[in-house]
């Protein structure tokens, strides 16, 4: 049976994750031929978009009757590794695509544990089958805005974009100063705080067309890594958005966050699967590299100098660090029944963020010192590899914010765990 790239993370891989895996390396000579050009330019690959989109990828984790392939987490997190070891930007845009599912399967996960009134279950269900069926059958790529620029002490997202109830429908404005696919997605599903709400139950959900009037990209993102992951937010100023297009059901989306296991809306460890796939196929790279060149006395391979050697046996270990880690927070979001209680589910995802990331990025850097100077290029593997890597120092959150959640939630039980949204008017 042939190896899968996707093995290194998911053990036990059923025949259905094996084939869904078999399409996601199908599409990766594509990713590593546009990844230098992308990442020269930052600029999201035209021919990445249109590769995932052709292969069916786009509805990975979407129930078959919506017209996807019926993945799960654990399929995403293995898309999101291999796509990493060919270009993390691209790896990082398709994450964010596939949040948007939550959107979807967090509702209707709510509906049958019963937190939505027999009068509120058809709106909720209208709005969550639409997004199901855009990424799904419809093949459309959707981008997920909730971050804004605007920060809180005590919250790990604020939401200052407003709706205001207009005829029809809803006028949504705002600046969502995160997300990708900003040139690329099809609609951009927006949380907003729809107008006098002064809590989380006043946060709605909207699926806005990229190309209606009162929308446009935010300003282009010149990131020192991931920079081709099309990461410009965007601006809304009055965009209407149909009634059908909305939950802004009290509580809504509150409620749907409710049944998330993990994180507030789950998902978020196949965003730190990105950068193991990125420490994985840099240390390869130097690896190669390594073994192929030979020392000019003795025709040995320079592999195996003292120097390579420390290096080596350090990232290996580095590795397995990274691996199990990843592979005890996948278990732990997937399991059923649960292993844990979510809460400690939460806690745990705390550490194993940053810790995945920072040893990621330790062993990029070991990569680096593997090929010298001669390797140590802006636009080859080990470049873009070390750029891309140090954005997980900073995504979401550093390692520094995650041990200190832990341990308030241990000594005082304080701490993010769950949805901690700051619901604001902007001044």
């Amino acid at each position: 049976m042939t190896q899968l790239i996707a093995e290194r993370i998911l053990d036990r891989m059923t025949d259905a994750e094996r084939e869904r895996a078999a399409v996601v390396e199908s599409i990766l000579p594509t990713l590593r031929a546009n990844a230098p050009i992308a990442d020269a330019e930052g600029r999201f690959a035209p021919g990445n978009a249109k590769a995932i989109a052709d292969s069916g990828l786009l509805g990975l984790v979407i129930p078959t009757e919506y017209g996807g392939m019926g993945g799960t987490l654990r399929d995403l997190c293995a898309a999101t590794y291999v796509m990493g070891t060919a270009c993390a930007s691209t790896a990082l845009a398709y994450f964010f695509h596939n949040s948007s599912s939550s959107r979807g399967m967090l509702p209707l996960g709510a509906i049958d544990a019963g937190l939505y009134t027999d009068e509120e279950i058809p709106v909720v269900r209208a709005f969550a089958e639409k997004v199901l069926t855009f990424m799904g059958t419809d093949a459309k790529w959707i981008g997920n805005f909730a971050s804004e620029s605007v920060k809180a002490e005590t919250a790990n997202v604020v939401i200052q974009t407003e709706a205001k109830k207009v005829e029809g429908g809803w006028s949504v404005s705002g600046t969502k100063s995160f997300g990708c696919l900003s040139s690329v997605a099809d609609y951009y599903l927006v949380t907003a705080r729809l107008e006098g709400a002064t809590d989380l139950n006043g946060l709605a959900l909207f699926l806005v067309d990229r190309t209606q009037d009162g929308v446009e990209p935010r300003t282009h993102w010149n990131g020192l890594g991931m920079r081709a992951s099309d990461n410009d937010g965007c601006i809304l100023n009055e965009a209407f958005v149909p009634d059908d297009m909305a939950l802004t059901l009290h509580g809504g989306f509150q409620r749907a966050t409710q049944v998330a296991r993990g994180t507030w809306v789950g998902n978020q460890i196949a965003i730190a699967s990105i950068y193991a796939g990125v420490a994985r196929n840099s240390y390869e790279y130097a690896l190669d590299r390594t073994m192929a060149m030979k020392f000019g006395d003795t025709g040995a391979s320079i592999a195996t100098s003292p120097m390579h050697q420390i290096l080596i046996g350090e990232t290996e270990q580095k590795l397995e660090d990274i691996h199990m880690w990843l592979r005890r927070q996948i278990e732990l979001e997937t399991s059923e029944p649960p292993l844990l209680p979510n809460a400690d589910v939460a806690r745990n995802w705390r550490l194993t963020k940053g810790t995945i990331c920072e040893r990621a990025f330790e062993v990029t850097a070991n990569a680096l010192k593997m090929c010298g100077t001669s390797g140590a290029l802006m636009d080859n593997e080990i470049g873009r590899s070390l750029r891309d890597a140090a954005m997980g120092l900073v995504q979401a959150f550093p390692a520094e914010r995650g041990k200190l959640d832990v341990a308030k939630q241990i000594t005082s039980g304080q701490g993010w765990a769950g949805m901690t949204t700051a619901v604001t008017k902007k001044d």
